[in-house]
C-alpha cells in the first residue's frame, strides 16, 4: 500500500494561522520524500471561508505542484482534488500534460466536482447543475489524456478537434473523489482512482462507501482491480500545538498505533493511503516516515 501526505497550502495548514510560504512547502514536499513516503497532494480552492465569515487564502494547486516537481526527483504528485468548475476541461487536461514534462510518470490527476458554495459565489462561477458540468468536463479531461482528438457538444462545454500537442509520453492517470451514487457511476465509468475522505480508523463508514462503490462498478461492469481504491485519513501529533479547525476523527499515539491504523487499511485492501497531518509540519512528516518504516518492516 502507498502512503502519501497532502502538502501544506493554506494559512489553516500553516503554523499561528499564517499562510505558508514557498520554502515551507518545499521543505515539507522534500521532507516526504526523505521519509520515504509515495507521494503529495494538494487542495484546490480560491480560498476557504469558515462559520464565522473569516477567509482563509489558499495557494493555486497547478503552479506549486510544478515548483514542487522540480525541488523532488521520486515522490509523485497530485491534486486531491482539482475543482473542474474553475478550469475548462481542455485547460485541466492541458495543465496536467505540462506537469508531467516536469514531474515524468509522477503525475496524477486529481478532479471533483466542488463544493464550497462562498467560492462559487465570490468568483462568479455557476453552483447549479455541479454534477452534470462534471459529468461532461470529465468524459473531455479522460479522453483528451487517453490521446483522442475530442469533439464534443454539451449542454455545459463544447470542444471541436481538440487535442494535447504535444501529447503526454504515457497516459497519465485521473483520481476522481465521489461520495453519492451519480459520481460513484461516473467513478467506475471513467477513473483510474477513486478516492473517499477524511477518515480516522476504519470503520463503518468506510466500509459503507466500499460497497457503495463496489455496487457501482458492477453496475458498469467494471473490475474492481482495474481502478486504484485510495482513501484520505488524519493522522495527529497530540505532542505538538493543535490547529485552529482540527477533524473530528484522527489516527493519534505512538508511532506504533499509527502504524497500526494504517495497516487496517491495508488489510481492508486499499492501494493508496493519503494523509492529512495535524499539524502540517516537517516533524510530523518524519513522524509519518517513521509509522510508515515501521508498517512495511
Amino acid at each position: 500500500m502507498k502512503v502519501g501526505v497532502m502538502l501544506p497550502v493554506s494559512s489553516l495548514d500553516g503554523q499561528d494561522g499564517r499562510m505558508p510560504t514557498w520554502p515551507d512547502i518545499r521543505a515539507f514536499a522534500q521532507a516526504a520524500e526523505g521519509a520515504g513516503l509515495d507521494s503529495s497532494w494538494i487542495a484546490d480552492h480560491l480560498f476557504y471561508r469558515d462559520d464565522d465569515g473569516a477567509i482563509h487564502g489558499m495557494h493555486e494547486p497547478f503552479v506549486v505542484l510544478s515548483a514542487v516537481a522540480a525541488v523532488t526527483e521520486r515522490i509523485e504528485l497530485g491534486q486531491l482534488v482539482a475543482c473542474t468548475s474553475f478550469r475548462s476541461p481542455a485547460l485541466t487536461a492541458k495543465l496536467a500534460a505540462a506537469l508531467e514534462v516536469i514531474a515524468p510518470g509522477r503525475t496524477t490527476l486529481g478532479l471533483g466536482a466542488g463544493w464550497h458554495e462562498p467560492e462559487y459565489r465570490a468568483f462568479g462561477y455557476p453552483f447549479d447543475h455541479r454534477v452534470g458540468r462534471f459529468e461532461e468536463s470529465l468524459e473531455i479531461i479522460v479522453r483528451l489524456l487517453r490521446g483522442e482528438t475530442v469533439t464534443f457538444d454539451g449542454r455545459y462545454h463544447t470542444v471541436e478537434g481538440a487535442v494535447l500537442a504535444p501529447a503526454p509520453e504515457r497516459r497519465i492517470p485521473v483520481l476522481v473523489a465521489a461520495g453519492k451514487p451519480r459520481m460513484l457511476r461516473l467513478t467506475a465509468r471513467w477513473a483510474d482512482a477513486y478516492q473517499i475522505a477524511w477518515f480516522g480508523r476504519v470503520g463503518d463508514r468506510v466500509r459503507g462507501r466500499f460497497v457503495d462503490f463496489s455496487a457501482a462498478l458492477a453496475e458498469e461492469e467494471r473490475d474492481p482491480r482495474s481502478i486504484d481504491w485510495t482513501v484520505g485519513i488524519t493522522v495527529r501529533d497530540v505532542d505538538q500545538p493543535a490547529i485552529a479547525e482540527p477533524e473530528a476523527d484522527a489516527i493519534e499515539g505512538s508511532i506504533e498505533e499509527v502504524a497500526a491504523g494504517l495497516a487496517e487499511y491495508a488489510e481492508l485492501g486499499v492501494d493508496h493511503v493519503i494523509v492529512g497531518l495535524e499539524p502540517m509540519t516537517v516533524r510530523s512528516v518524519e513522524r509519518l516516515g517513521d509509522a510508515v518504516g515501521c508498517l512495511r518492516a
